[in-house]
């Protein structure tokens, strides 16, 4: 009995192995297959667990360890709760016209729960309220760069419908370039986290 309680062990450890430690947060292997699975099905994606799929999910756990440390509790969780509520029940109503039985039946075919779901809507609106609370601030858009974007833009603008002057168009080339702008500031200090961050791979194949 005792050597059959050994070997379960030891193979569920090492199914279940850790895969990276980020300072000291540790990322396991079944932590990279359950976001996988729910990142497919929210994008509507087949489910599938390549080596390279598993190795970009690793990547986008590390960031999110990464985020979580940098953010802190600076954040404004107010109503979040609710807003991936939301985002689910519509999820539900586009996809699956409404039916939770359909959406179970693709849940349970997918080994994922509807509590994983809302926990990953959650983190994402987190991560989008931190971005803009945290970056947009600072972000300052000149009329010049409105007018310089129009005039790169004109035959793109073209060929959609509605008014292409540029004082119809100016507020919506505004809002592109500051989210552009914000984009890029949240990557390069991102990009500063990842350098100065103890990371150690414990599975070399999904380094």
């Amino acid at each position: 009995m005792l050597c059959a309680i050994a070997s379960w062990a030891s193979a569920n450890s090492t199914i279940d192995r850790i895969a990276a430690v980020v300072g000291k947060r540790a990322i396991k292997q079944s932590d990279i297959e359950r976001d996988l699975r729910v990142i497919q099905f929210l994008n509507s994606e087949p489910p599938t667990s390549s080596l390279p799929l598993q190795k970009q999910t690793l990547k986008r756990l590390i960031d999110q360890e990464l985020i979580r440390a940098g953010m802190g509790s600076a954040v404004n969780t107010n109503s979040i709760g609710t807003e991936a509520q939301a985002l689910y029940d519509r999820l539900v109503r586009d996809r699956f016209g409404g039916s939770k039985e359909k959406v179970n039946a693709e849940l349970r075919r997918r080994g994922l729960k509807e509590t994983e779901l809302l926990q990953q809507l959650q983190w994402q609106l987190v991560v989008l309220r931190f971005i803009d609370e945290r970056f947009r601030s600072g972000i300052l858009v000149t009329d010049d760069e409105i007018r310089e974007y129009y005039d790169q833009h004109q035959q793109e603008f073209a060929r959609q419908p509605g008014s292409h002057s540029f004082e119809a168009l100016a507020p919506k080339i505004r809002e592109t370039l500051e989210a552009q702008a914000v984009d890029q500031q949240f990557d390069e200090w991102l990009a500063q986290r990842r350098r100065r961050a103890l990371i150690e791979y414990k599975v070399e194949s999904l380094k």
